[in-house]
C-alpha cells in the first residue's frame, strides 16, 4: 500500500530533523570532553585565572571536621587569684626589703602590712597586690626568700559576674536616659517629683553596681598574696593555728552525746523488750512452784535437829 505524496514528505522531514538534532548533541558532548576547564597553573590562553589561595590565617580542626579560625579562641576569662604563704627566713628585715623590690619591679604594690616584735624576734605579715600575669613569677620569687612553711592558693572565676554587672548597668543607664526624657516632658509637678524619685533610685543602683564592677575588675587584674615572714616563731604559730579549741569542744560534746544516746537506747530496749520478758518468766516460775507445792511435788525440807550431847 503506498502512502500519499504529502504523507511521504512529512515522514521524511521528521526523520531529517531527528538526524540533525542527534548530530548536534554528539558534537557538543565531544567538544566538552576534549576541552576540560583550566585548573591552577594549567590555565592558558584566554581562560579565567585560577583562584589564588587565601593567606594562612591559622586554622584548627573543628569538632565536625571543618576548619575553625584560631582567633576564635580568646582567653578572656577573669579570675581572682588569692594566696597565703608563710616563710621562715634568716633576717626578716632583709626579706621584707627584697620582697618589696620584687613586687614593685613586677608592677605591683603593697596593700597592707603588720609587724610584731617579741624581744629579738620579728614577725611581719604583708599583703601584696601583684599583676595577675606575674602570679607564678611572684610565687617563685617569694619561695626563694626563705623556707616555705605553709602555702595556700585559690582561684575563682568572676567572668560571669562581671558580664552580668555590665548588662545591669547598661540597662539602668537606658532607664536613666528614658527618665530624664520623661522629666523634660512632664507637665504636672506630681509627675515630675515621681520621676525624680525614680531617677535618684536608678542612679544609686548604677553607682552601687559600678563600684562592684570596679572591685571585681581590680581583684581580677591584681592578685592578692599574703606573706608572713618570721624565724622559728613560725613553727609555734603554725602549731597554734592547727589547734582549734572550738573544734575540740565540739568533738568532746559529740562523744558525750553519743554515750548518752547509747545509754538511753539500752534503757529503752530493756524497758520495752527485756523487762516484759523477765516478768513473764518470773510469773511462769511462780506458777510452777505454786502448783508443785500444791500437789506435794515440792516440799520444804525440815531443819535437821541438833545432835544429842
Amino acid at each position: 500500500m503506498k502512502l500519499p505524496t504529502s504523507g511521504r514528505f512529512r515522514t521524511l522531514s521528521i526523520a531529517l530533523l531527528i538526524l540533525i538534532a542527534a548530530t548536534l548533541v554528539a558534537c557538543g558532548a565531544s567538544g566538552a570532553a576534549a576541552s576540560p576547564a583550566p585548573v591552577g597553573d594549567q590555565a592558558q590562553g584566554g581562560g579565567a585565572p585560577a583562584a589564588t589561595a587565601a593567606p594562612d590565617r591559622g586554622v584548627v580542626g573543628g569538632d565536625d571536621g571543618g576548619e575553625v579560625p584560631t582567633d576564635a579562641f580568646r582567653d578572656d576569662a577573669r579570675i581572682v587569684r588569692t594566696g597565703s604563704l608563710q616563710l621562715e627566713v634568716a633576717d626578716v628585715r632583709e626579706a621584707l626589703t627584697s620582697a618589696r623590690a620584687t613586687v614593685l619591679g613586677m608592677g605591683g604594690y603593697i596593700g597592707a602590712s603588720q609587724q610584731y616584735n617579741d624581744g629579738d624576734e620579728i614577725t611581719a605579715n604583708v599583703s601584696y597586690r601583684i599583676p595577675v600575669d606575674r602570679w607564678e613569677d611572684a610565687l617563685d620569687a617569694f619561695r626563694g626568700l626563705g623556707t616555705p612553711v605553709n602555702e595556700q592558693t585559690d582561684a575563682i572565676e568572676v567572668t560571669d559576674q562581671i558580664v552580668d554587672l555590665e548588662a545591669r548597668i547598661r540597662n539602668l543607664k537606658a532607664s536613666e536616659t528614658a527618665l530624664v526624657r520623661h522629666a523634660s516632658e512632664a507637665v504636672r509637678v506630681s509627675d515630675l517629683l515621681e520621676i525624680e524619685a525614680r531617677l535618684s533610685d536608678v542612679r544609686g543602683q548604677i553607682e552601687q553596681l559600678t563600684a562592684q564592677q570596679r572591685n571585681l575588675e581590680d581583684r581580677a587584674a591584681y592578685a592578692t598574696l599574703t606573706v608572713t615572714f618570721g624565724t622559728e616563731i613560725l613553727a609555734v604559730q603554725q602549731t597554734a593555728e592547727k589547734w582549734d579549741p572550738q573544734a575540740e569542744v565540739d568533738r568532746a560534746g559529740a562523744s558525750l552525746l553519743g554515750f548518752l544516746q547509747a545509754l538511753t537506747t539500752a534503757g529503752i530496749w530493756f524497758a520495752i523488750v527485756w523487762l516484759p520478758i523477765l516478768l513473764v518468766l518470773a510469773a511462769i516460775v511462780a506458777i510452777v512452784v505454786f502448783v508443785a507445792r500444791r500437789f506435794g511435788l515440792l516440799r520444804r525440807q525440815s531443819p535437821i535437829p541438833p545432835a544429842a550431847a
